[in-house]
């Protein structure tokens, strides 16, 4: 296992080198300025399509602009946002927190042209059902000698929609908290899980949609208690985040300090892992939406990158950073383990209560929707009839990611991320063009010019 956890340490510093940070903020930044910001000047119009006002039943698709949203927040506002955070913030410090931020704001511009060309270019798999997603996209859009593009993003999406991370912190959390066996949570997560995904994207739907709401509530009135007790450690953590941001020398463990290369680094990294913006998920569930107007569903996915990185992140980093323990961690408290001891720190029993359910119901929402993702690219790559195997893989993975460990865990999904960022990102950036003639079009006949 030594070797295996050493590959992955490598590949990982390999992929996430500065070529795919450039391509992310760089790509993000681009988006940003060749939209002449309009997608962010129609949030109140993307609020009033979330809330259904431009629902058609009959348009094609499968789900609700908000059962998509939910989906695809589903699966960002999960232990990337509490657990991930605490794993920058101990890798990177304090100033990954602001790389995460700028990762986010450029983010909202990709997820809005990533998944405005999901519904654009919409295709069928073998069963002849309706399909978005990045190979769609790819092949689609750019044409059928861009193919080899939309298998790499397929293969390695196989990887990146597994729900390892989610079970290996559940399993953490679980152990550290009351002693569960992580084998336990691993077939308990599996039984779960087959429940809901096995039904498709409508059920997959319909959950995602019923417990979004209520989890986020859940975990942001803790947060926002912790902040609201502790109102003048405000000032002191945004000095932190700030300073450390372009100094990177803060340093967690005792180390003697951090490069700032690798602050920016852990930041961006992160906030791919937390609103994966630019890796290529949100598109696989946005591609499902009911509606024949792309524009409006990519002014939708825009607000998950807000939601999860700027809102709910934002306020996991301020629980950690004002508690002072991500400098001396104990050994085996990472990840989300550390979140939860932030948050007993801070609010005592209650604290750590809320925090293990706030886990178990990310952990959950997010593995149904990676479910779904998964299950796309294996049917992209082999046919929508075969479609159960992927399943069988996936759901014996569950168990599997909780046993294993978290460096391991987290240093395969990286590598496997950036490797579906790429093609992603290329794509996205040709087909631009194309996004910015149908958003003026879109704006104007809807006017909000």
């Amino acid at each position: 296992m030594d070797g295996i956890e050493r590959a992955l340490a490598l590949a990982v510093g390999w992929a996430w080198g500065p070529p795919l940070v450039v391509l992310l903020l760089g790509g993000g930044a681009y988006l940003t300025l060749r939209s002449r910001f309009l997608p962010f000047f129609a949030a109140r119009h993307a609020f009033d399509v979330v809330r259904g006002r431009y629902d058609k039943p009959d348009d094609p698709g499968h789900i609700s602009h908000f059962q998509a949203l939910s989906t695809a927040l589903a699966s960002t506002i999960g232990l990337g946002n509490i657990g991930g955070v605490a794993i920058a913030i101990t890798q990177g410090g304090p100033g990954a927190v602001f790389w995460m931020w700028m990762a986010a704001v450029v983010g909202m511009a990709t997820k809005f042209f990533t998944c405005t060309l999901a519904v654009m270019y919409r295709g069928r798999d073998s069963l002849g059902e309706l399909r978005g997603g990045p190979m769609y996209y790819i092949e689609v859009g750019l044409g059928r000698r861009f193919r080899l593009l939309a298998i790499f993003f397929s293969i390695f999406g196989l990887i990146g929609c597994l729900s390892i991370f989610q079970t290996n912190q559940v399993a953490g959390i679980l152990r550290q908290t009351y002693g569960v066996d992580p084998w336990v949570t691993g077939w308990v997560s599996l039984a779960l899980v087959a429940v809901v995904s096995l039904g498709g994207v409508a059920r997959i739907g319909k959950v995602a949609s019923r417990l979004v709401p209520g989890m986020c509530l859940l975990y942001l009135g803790g947060a926002l208690l912790v902040m609201v007790t502790n109102l003048d450690q405000v000032p002191v953590v945004l000095g932190q985040i700030f300073h450390d941001a372009f100094t990177g020398t803060a340093a967690a463990g005792g180390a003697a300090g951090i490069a700032w290369a690798t602050v920016v680094q852990t930041g961006v990294k992160r906030a791919a892992f937390s609103n994966e913006a630019g890796i290529g998920t949100a598109p696989l569930a946005h591609g499902a939406a009911k509606t024949r107007e792309p524009v409006r569903e990519g002014l939708v996915a825009m607000l998950g990158p807000f939601v999860d990185t700027i809102v709910v992140c934002s306020l996991t980093a301020f629980v950690i950073l004002s508690t002072g323990l991500w400098r001396e961690r104990e050994a085996g408290v990472e990840g989300v383990t550390l979140t939860v001891r932030a948050f007993e720190t801070a609010l005592g029993p209650a604290g750590r209560l809320l925090l293990v359910a706030a886990a178990l119901l990310f952990g959950l929402s997010t593995m149904i929707g990676y479910a779904y993702y998964g299950r796309t690219c294996f049917g992209y790559l082999f046919g929508a009839r075969l479609a159960r195997l992927y399943d069988v893989f996936y759901l014996a993975m569950l168990v599997v990611g909780a046993v294993w460990s978290v460096s391991s865990v987290v240093n395969l999904i990286d590598t496997a991320f950036a490797m579906m960022a790429l093609p992603n990102m290329i794509a996205t950036l040709l087909l631009a063009p194309r996004v910015i003639s149908a958003t003026r079009d879109y704006f104007e006949r809807m006017s909000l010019l």
